[in-house]
């Protein structure tokens, strides 16, 4: 009896039913845990917090910024940098991503990402709100701030939006060159066994009542056994996160958790899955210079969503998250222009762009901590940096990063993760540290730049060797189950045509 691998289409309907079968299970397990970052642990004495209008509004407008960045921001960007042949299946690859994550963040991501995991809540979280378990109208997740909420289906589609734009900048690193259907299934691999869990690991934090509630029954502890009593509860309150954030690492937006993560993948991926076919003999120049300068436009409006939505309330750091992007981003496109003007004596649109992009990515763990000049000077600093890799680094290594993904996402990401850790500091025009524990200075804590600079590296390393191996071990089993990469004769007709039966371009 021979055994006949099924179609690409049957995969999907198999770990559809797979995901589906799961789900159903999990979610009919008695709830054990309630989630630290819901606003409704706060103390029963304690008036109930009620989301503000203004607040929401601007947490609903910004996840439709950053769905704008995904489509059709993402997908113009690296849609233009391909071949004609080509367009047609990027595109299409990072609308499905979209849609895919975000039916697998209703289903289960949201739960593993921002839902107490009882004793493996460091590493992951549970299953309490599979299926949306307890999610409704009148739910309301925490924010940063004392006494403020936000409804947590807010909370819930601004995540989500993060999820779906993640996974899509991986394809550009083997853009042109892998299987529709291996895509499809690599990235709900990915996703669920990389990106919820480092999300996870950086995002899910203790809620700001619950610390300071902890810390006020500490301060009115009246004798030892109580004292012991409320340092127990106080410790159990802040020890209920992902491990990264217990660790000390900030992230404002994303740079471990999204561009490093995405840029390690991709790199990885462009390793295993090979060069495309003839590379470095054929010519691969982008075709059309005016859709990636839309896309990166889009990318770029959409990012204040991404970066100033992430502080989660409409207030003075949103403001400075905003201002960061824009100063941050400005430089960095400026920077890029003229660097290669120096050094490859033209000045170019797509170098404007790549520069904007990688202020954008460098600026978002930094956009809600650091300074308007300290943003700006980031900005002017991780261009040439990512110039390099894209061009010298890559040239003399010989792999190819189609996109740059790895050169602009993971290499950004990375400067920008660890020069948060500097721009911080209070005396470099930076926020400083958030101690909830201090509830008579105002929640000010103190900054250490030995321990920020570990906690920033300690970050990146984990996010580096999580996803760049768990990757490899993914498209390996990709691979083995439906195969990564099209023919050479597909590859050469172009995926349009062999993976879609369609053209972007009839002329």
């Amino acid at each position: 009896m021979t055994f006949k691998r099924p179609t690409p289409a049957g995969w999907a309907v198999l770990a559809i039913g797979a995901l589906c079968a799961v789900g159903f299970v999990d979610a009919a397990i008695a709830q054990t845990a309630a989630p630290a970052a819901d606003a409704a642990a706060a103390a029963p004495a304690a008036a109930a917090a009620v989301p503000n209008k203004g607040d929401t509004a601007w947490m609903l407008v910004s996840s439709a910024l950053v769905l704008m960045m995904s489509i059709p921001g993402l997908a113009l960007f690296y849609g233009g940098l391909v071949r004609t042949k080509n367009m047609a299946s990027v595109l299409t690859q990072v609308f499905a991503i979209v849609s895919m994550v975000g039916v697998v963040w209703t289903l289960y991501g949201y739960s593993l990402a921002f839902s107490d995991g009882g004793s493996m809540t460091p590493w992951i979280g549970g299953l309490t709100k599979a299926f949306m378990h307890g999610i409704d109208s009148n739910s309301t997740a925490a924010t940063f701030s004392n006494g403020v909420v936000i409804p947590e289906l807010s909370y819930f589609v601004f995540q989500m939006t993060f999820a779906m734009i993640t996974p899509a900048l991986i394809v550009g690193a083997f853009a042109e060159r892998i299987k529709f259907s291996a895509v499809m299934l690599f990235i709900l691999l990915w996703v669920t066994f990389i990106y919820f869990p480092i999300a996870h690991w950086v995002w899910y934090v203790a809620a700001p009542d619950d610390v300071a509630a902890a810390a006020k029954a500490l301060a009115a502890a009246a004798d030892g056994a109580a004292k012991t009593a409320a340092q127990a509860k106080l410790d159990e309150v802040t020890g209920a996160v992902g491990w990264l954030a217990g660790a000390g690492a900030l992230d404002f937006a994303g740079g471990t958790v999204v561009h490093i993560n995405a840029g390690i993948a991709g790199l990885v991926g462009a390793l295993i899955i090979g060069k495309r076919t003839g590379y470095g003999k054929d010519l691969m120049a982008p075709h059309s210079l005016t859709m990636t300068m839309i896309g990166a436009s889009l990318l770029w409006v959409g990012w204040f969503g991404f970066n100033a939505g992430s502080n989660l309330e409409a207030n003075g750091v949103t403001a400075l998250a905003f201002v960061n992007t824009m100063v941050a981003t400005a430089g960095a496109a400026l920077s890029w222009l003229l660097s290669e003007w120096i050094v490859k004596g033209k000045p170019s649109l797509l170098g404007i762009c790549s520069g904007a992009v990688a202020g954008l990515v460098a600026v978002t763990p930094a956009s809600g901590f650091a300074g308007p000049i300290g943003a700006l000077v980031l900005g002017l600093v991780v261009s040439p940096v990512c110039l390099f890799f894209v061009s010298t680094v890559k040239n003399a290594l010989g792999y190819d990063d189609a996109l740059d993904v790895f050169g602009v996402h993971c290499i950004g990401g990375i400067i920008g993760a660890l020069g948060t850790g500097i721009l911080v500091n209070p005396a470099l025009g930076g926020v400083g540290i958030t101690d909830y524990t201090n509830i008579t200075g105002n929640n000010a804590g103190t900054y250490d730049f030995v321990a920020q600079m570990i906690s920033q590296g300690k970050a990146v390393g984990a996010t580096l060797l999580w996803s760049g191996i768990g990757s490899a071990i993914l498209y390996k089993l990709v691979d083995i189950i439906v195969g990564l990469r099209p023919t050479v004769e597909e590859e050469r007709e172009g995926l349009d045509i062999s993976d879609h039966g369609e053209r972007a371009y009839n002329m």
